[in-house]
């Protein structure tokens, strides 16, 4: 591995590590979305307790922060392997944030943005399907679940020399929404259209 592809990993972690919903929660004097709502630190529970323009915020602060990284490693010149090493570490660090005690939300926005620079055409199917999974199901968890399912064969039928990074990717996001595919399973997942009462706490039913 050569210094700037390390480089590389390790600025996307910490980009990674920026949680956006804590800071953007602190920012708009809204309560900390890992003590209120579903505990998760993503736009979803940001929407929750918050309202759309700050949501809206967090997602595109979490997708850039896939994003850059990836983009900067391939102006640099990092060979595929290693960009698929970048675009995991910008959602480890979205995951386990070393500024935030290593408590971060379930990657699926920065894993999105990772992806985005491999092609327009691929973060184009990959829109449409988690909007179709979300429209026909009411499930965010479902649209997430099944666009990283899914992913690795997009990027073989697109670009084959990245399929092996993006089914990494894949396996790290289905990893972290293995309490969400119990909770479909058993059918207690709750629908994004779905209102809850004033009293009730969501469970951690989020998507990203």
């Amino acid at each position: 591995m050569s210094a700037t592809a390390l480089g590389m990993i390790i600025f996307a972690y910490l980009c990674g590590s920026i949680s956006s919903a804590i800071l953007v929660c602190r920012i708009a004097g809204l309560p900390d979305p890992r003590q209120h709502g579903s505990g998760n630190p993503g736009a979803t529970n940001v929407l929750r307790i918050g309202g759309k323009a700050a949501a809206a915020t967090v997602l595109v602060f979490d997708v850039l922060k896939g994003m850059l990284p990836v983009w900067g490693a391939y102006a640099l010149g990092v060979p595929p392997l290693y960009l698929g090493l970048t675009a995991i570490a910008a959602c480890l660090g979205h995951i386990y944030p070393v500024f935030f005690r290593f408590r971060g939300g379930k990657g699926v926005a920065t894993a999105f943005g990772a992806i985005a620079p491999v092609g327009w055409d691929l973060t184009g199917v990959m829109t449409v399907t988690w909007l179709l999974t979300v429209l026909l199901s009411g499930y965010s968890s479902l649209g997430a679940i099944v666009s990283a399912l899914i992913a690795p064969f997009y990027v073989w039928w697109f670009k084959p020399q990245f399929t092996f990074p993006v089914a990494m990717l894949s396996c790290l996001i289905l990893m972290r929404h293995h309490d969400n595919i119990q909770r479909l399973w058993r059918g207690q997942e709750g629908k994004i259209w779905k209102r809850r009462g004033k009293q009730e706490t969501p469970p951690n039913d989020d998507a990203d």
